[in-house]
């Protein structure tokens, strides 16, 4: 899965700085440079920053670059539509506009199995809304159960959080899993986490959201990114990017209060 999530971030890293991109340049060595850049930082995280920096060092010569507006909803309607090969054939034929065969090479298929991957993901998108900006983001019952989310959360009082949830809410991890939330185990797998985390009130592109924080060196940085609907006082369903820490990479704004 490490292999998959360092495609993934580069692929949607390049969505967010194409505005950038010189067209008069070749594509592929472009793409090698996110590509690059991003193994860096994953081999940085296991701990061989020194080997890998002196075994390659290629500069980024891209800049730094806002994402586009509605990019990270766009990107959140992929993840929860689509599975990951799906995603990387559409980025790839839609956004790059690669060819089927280079398409096929990439992702480890056949240009006949590229055609299917599209297809299908060509359907669901259609068939799927995209998501909406929240009519109760100023909401004080929205945050007031945000912030009791959180603090029980935060003591690992899974009682407690359970109360706030309703009996037939529903669960997507995305990634992992799909379905009823008391089918999961969903705050069993927090429990058995080996990073040190916390999770916070907060907003991804404006909308209200409980952000899961890692603790670096010295600091606590956003991680990703709990998103939930609420009816009446309950919670009805969780979103959980646990899984996905680059897709706050695509939002424009992330905040925590």
């Amino acid at each position: 899965m490490d292999g998959e999530d360092v495609v993934q971030a580069t692929l949607f890293e390049a969505y967010r700085k194409l505005d950038k991109f010189d067209e008069s340049r070749p594509l592929k060595p472009w793409l090698f440079r996110i590509a690059h850049n991003r193994c860096i930082d994953f081999l940085r995280r296991r701990g061989v920053r020194d080997e890998a920096e002196a075994a390659v060092a290629v500069p980024d010569a891209t800049s730094p670059a806002e994402p586009p507006l509605g990019t990270g909803k766009a990107v959140e309607l992929l993840v929860l539509t689509l599975p990951p090969k799906e995603r990387a054939c559409v980025l790839l034929k839609d956004v790059f506009d690669y060819s089927l065969e280079e398409i096929a090479e990439l992702v480890d298929s056949t240009v006949g199995g590229v055609k299917a991957a599209l297809n299908r993901a060509r359907t669901k998108l259609a068939a799927s809304s995209p998501p909406t900006k929240s009519a109760r983001s100023a909401s004080p019952e929205l945050k007031r159960l945000m912030q009791l989310y959180v603090d029980r959360f935060n003591r690992r009082d899974w009682d407690g959080v359970r109360e706030l949830i309703s009996t037939d809410a529903r669960l997507n991890v995305a990634e992992r899993f799909a379905g009823k939330l008391v089918d999961a185990p969903y705050f069993d797998n927090y429990e058995r986490w080996t990073i040190p985390w916390k999770l916070a009130v907060g907003e991804v592109d404006g909308e209200p959201a409980v952000i899961i924080l890692e603790r670096g060196a010295d600091t606590w940085t956003p991680h990703s990114a709990i998103r939930f609907d609420v009816i009446g006082q309950r919670i009805e369903r969780l979103v959980d990017y646990g899984h996905c820490p680059w897709m706050l990479k695509a939002a424009t704004t992330v905040k925590v209060s």
